[in-house]
């Protein structure tokens, strides 16, 4: 119960965060819509937060925790030290290519977006945009390792609520600034770039008050740095094979008709809802517990640990999937339907959420399975595994742009999250450290019941909703919440009925944590 509660407690905050997130897209959807000023913003937001995923979230990250939880037991002295030494590697390092990216910021999009070169305006504003926002991707970076830190002491809230700040940071420039600038992708472009520097007081501030303050001291490779990033650079692939499928999507996207970057864009920022509370959770909490339980040979433990994460991620997954496939279209038009973003942009939208959708179980369960490979300080065979699945993405992609254009790219990341999720599992099968218990199996087989349930209640009630769902906002609010509510509470008994979940267990979870 311990496992959820700090699950609830990540995803409690994450879910906050989320909403910020919709409060953002949708302001920036009504200013800037889904044309070249919005395209040019949203590569330059991505290549900052690509390099952050795979490297300070997911690579630096994945190395670290169980490298500070082995010092840790040998004393915060010794954990403490290796910290700032990692922290010197890493902003020295970080400084230096972030300095180097902003000199060879037009070649970077030359590669990143080849598809602007036939638009010279959005390329331009997209190399201009890519320098202002890049240094994100330092103080970002700093504010991982700081997270890292405080997660391995199983103080998970202020990570968690970090990336509110972002979003608060995004609306202000959006909202507030945009007038002042020539236009509202050059006000939120500096919006991030203040981001990054509150973010980092904040993170750096809540160590200090955990008393675990970090000085920035000279930069050197000793033993267990070196061991560190030795471990990190695989996982840079490993642990990001959803972030890289993106990047793919978007070089690819680049050459495909104006609107079609921002399209996906949206899409994913809904469909990142349910991967961000209960995925990110998830991965966050399960390393550093797999970490100290195989430190202490606790075999078993670790083993219910797993299962528990990957029943506790379907539970909430599997309806989110169902539910994000069949109202992809209100759902959109709700959040994001207004001003500049019409009717053409709403149904280019939901296309693509709707199949975003379908591979969203296994983007979360990639982040319930990962862990595993790292607590146990294996980095081979993730990145074995996603440069097969990135490869599957790269020729899906280029497969099946043509017929389908973006909706078509979208087909190719949940086809190759599928891939990647197969191989995890049975790569850890094989070993013997992914054993499925009769309670997980049992259990999984009752989450999809339940969640077929709430899907003929939503086919039942869509039609009965058409009227205020085609209305104006208020109605379309009013009608998605009825769908909302009707598919929630219409899985919620299905699920107590076929005993997907025991209130008692869901009462535990989501009760006080000490994390």
């Amino acid at each position: 119960m311990s496992l959820l509660r700090s699950i609830s407690t990540v995803g409690a905050f994450t879910m906050g965060s989320r909403i910020l997130g919709f409060v953002r897209d949708a302001a920036i959807a009504a200013i800037v819509g889904a044309g070249p000023v919005a395209d040019a913003f949203f590569v330059a937001f991505k290549l900052p937060n690509l390099f952050r995923r795979l490297f300070a979230e997911g690579a630096f990250n994945a190395a670290f925790v169980p490298l500070y939880t082995a010092e840790l037991k040998e004393g915060r002295d010794r954990a403490r030290a290796f910290a700032e030494a990692a922290l010197a590697v890493l902003a020295w390092s970080l400084v230096a290519f972030v300095a180097a990216a902003e000199i060879a910021m037009p070649w970077v999009m030359r590669a990143f977006a080849p598809g602007f070169l036939d638009r010279p305006e959005t390329f331009d504003l997209a190399v201009l945009f890519a320098r202002v926002t890049f240094p994100y991707l330092l103080f970002i970076s700093l504010v991982s390792l700081a997270g890292g830190v405080l997660n391995a002491h199983h103080r998970f809230a202020a990570a968690a609520a970090t990336p509110m700040l972002l979003n608060l940071c995004l609306i202000g420039a959006v909202l507030g600034f945009a007038p002042y600038f020539p236009t509202p992708g050059h006000a939120l472009a500096w919006g991030v770039f203040a981001a990054g520097i509150v973010q980092c007081l904040f993170l750096f501030g809540a160590l200090v008050r955990a008393g675990e303050r970090l000085r920035l001291v000279r930069p050197a490779f000793g033993p267990k740095v070196k061991l560190l990033l030795k471990r990190a650079l695989p996982v840079a692939l490993g642990a990001g094979v959803y972030q890289i499928n993106l990047a793919i999507d978007m070089i690819v996207a680049s050459f495909l008709p104006a609107g079609s970057i921002s399209y996906l864009f949206y899409a994913d920022r809904i469909n990142q809802l349910p991967l961000g509370v209960i995925g990110v959770a998830v991965g966050t909490v399960l390393l550093p517990v797999l970490s100290h339980q195989l430190r202490s040979g606790d075999g078993a433990g670790a083993h219910a640990s797993q299962n528990r994460a990957i029943e506790f991620a379907l539970l909430l997954t599997l309806p989110a999937a169902f539910a994000l496939a069949l109202i992809a279209e209100p759902v959109v038009a709700t959040l994001f339907g207004r001003g500049a973003f019409g009717a053409t942009e709403i149904r280019a939208t939901a296309a693509a959420l709707a199949v975003y959708a379908t591979g969203l179980p296994a983007y979360v369960l990639a982040k319930a399975l990962t862990p595993a490979f790292y607590a146990r300080e294996d980095t081979a065979t993730p990145v074995k595994i996603s440069v097969v699945c990135m490869a599957a993405n790269l020729v899906l992609n280029i497969l099946l742009m043509g017929p389908f254009l973006h909706v078509g790219i979208a087909i190719a990341t949940s086809l190759s999250a599928w891939l990647n999720v197969l191989l995890l599992a049975r790569a850890l099968i094989r070993r013997g450290d992914l054993v499925f218990d009769a309670r997980l199996k049992g259990r999984v087989l009752r989450q999809a019941g339940a969640a077929v349930v709430m899907a003929v209640a939503l086919v039942l009630l869509l039609p009965l909703l058409a009227g205020p769902l085609a209305g104006g906002e208020a109605p379309r609010a009013l009608a998605l919440a009825l769908l909302v509510a009707a598919g929630g509470l219409a899985y919620a008994l299905a699920a107590w009925g076929l005993g997907a979940a025991k209130p008692s267990e869901l009462r535990a979870a989501f009760g006080r944590s000490k994390a």
